[in-house]
């Protein structure tokens, strides 16, 4: 403190807001120190070896990783989604014949616990209701824990659904078919709605179409789980680029969208109030010189906003790393890193901000990777498992953290 009393009062005043934010920054990490579950998704049927749902313990401490097993037999699992009271797991199955043709399931589970309340890990089927589209790829949990939304790909619509107090699943409160086409005949010729995710204040709900090129908007009614057009209704992205994941940074400034076919990422800047995103960047999500076939899948921003990460598919097999400029929201590629696998079709950031998951489907392994938390570079993890940073896992797909004791 005495340092702090020779300087001018307004570096003083700096140096103290520095500090300060530099304490909570450690406070908040402290917090997220602890043991966890993680889940995994997977996809189980034609040429995929998965069975259903897997788990894993993970101290965030040591870092240390060990197997629980298959979790939950069901099928297709590609995504899945917690309750806010962590009791229950929401899991999409991605299929096309659910209860008839031209619809997925979304199936229901609950968390089963100790005596002492702590998480197993272990999962208890409780129902399985028809999404009304083929192929449902994701489902989100709204902030009061009375719906989970839907996004049915081969479908082309998003639904919503009512949870009730046991955690199980009633019929469809909302339902919204897109329509339209986009450039490219072969993977736009219809819609094809990837993702739905939901702002902070549960007000909007947002949806990547990767058939018709739009990041759609919906006011959502968290009283009777509907959904209308926001105005604006959607914001475009370019032609034939098949927008497919959104991440929003945590300052709630600026939104990041994947597109999978053109192997791009575009910077929004986001009005909360509005529910309105504009557009800053659209950026590579692979080196100049690169050549071959580009499939990008996931999207995340570090818990700390410095850094973002993109998973490309397709010849690349690697993680795309960028800074994110804190005032203008842009994006800057830093490098990118092999995922030590194939199809990396999904990846997990650990609550701590200190490792980063990769499942890679074609491969049959999740890799785990440090993160540097200066530059945001990647390098492989040393010996957190009984086999190494590789964890031999059946076609995984969608990772996802549960704090035990929550």
């Amino acid at each position: 403190m005495k340092i702090l009393c020779n300087l001018h009062p307004a570096l003083t005043l700096v140096f103290a807001i520095a500090l300060l934010a530099a304490f909570i920054d450690s406070a908040a990490t402290v917090a997220r120190k602890g043991k966890y579950i993680f889940f995994v998704g997977t996809y189980t049927e034609e040429s995929n070896k998965g069975k259903g749902i897997y788990a894993y313990s993970y101290d965030a401490e040591t870092a240390h990783v060990a197997p629980i097993g298959l979790v939950a037999q069901t099928t297709n699992p590609s995504w899945i989604a917690f309750h806010p009271s962590r009791r229950f797991l929401y899991a999409t199955n991605e299929v096309g014949n659910f209860k008839g043709p031209n619809s997925g399931g979304l199936s229901a589970f609950s968390i089963d616990r100790t005596k002492d309340g702590q998480a197993t890990g272990k999962l208890t089927f409780l129902n399985e209701v028809a999404t009304r589209g083929a192929g449902p790829a994701y489902v989100t949990v709204d902030h009061t824990g009375k719906f989970a939304l839907v996004a049915n790909y081969d479908g082309g619509s998003v639904a919503v659904f009512p949870i009730r107090e046991d955690g199980s699943l009633g019929e469809a409160s909302a339902f919204v078919q897109h329509t339209g086409h986009g450039t490219d005949p072969e993977r736009q010729a219809a819609p094809h709605a990837h993702s739905i995710d939901l702002s902070p204040d549960n007000r909007f709900a947002i949806v990547d179409d990767l058939g018709l090129d739009q990041l759609l908007v919906y006011k959502f009614d968290s009283a009777k789980g509907l959904l209308t057009p926001n105005e604006p209704a959607h914001a475009k992205l370019d032609a034939g680029s098949g927008p497919r994941h959104f991440a929003l940074h945590p300052s709630g400034k600026f939104a990041y969208v994947v597109s999978e076919m053109k192997g791009t990422v575009t910077a929004f800047s986001y009005d909360a109030a509005a529910g309105a995103f504009h557009p800053l960047q659209t950026i590579s999500t692979l080196p100049e010189n690169f050549k071959g076939n580009i499939e990008d899948a996931e999207i995340q921003v570090h818990p700390s906003g410095k850094f973002l990460y993109v998973s490309n598919r397709g010849d690349s097999n690697s993680i795309a790393i960028f800074t994110i400029d804190a005032d203008k929201g842009t994006l800057t590629l830093v490098e990118t890193t092999s995922t030590q696998g194939k199809t990396p079709r999904s990846f997990e950031i650990d609550p701590t901000g200190a490792l980063l998951f990769v499942a890679n489907q074609d491969s049959n392994n999740i890799v785990m990777f440090r993160i540097d938390q200066n530059g945001g570079f990647l390098t492989k993890a040393g010996q957190l498992s009984p086999i190494g940073p590789f964890l031999d896992v059946p076609s995984p797909v969608c990772i996802k953290f549960l704090k035990i004791g929550e």
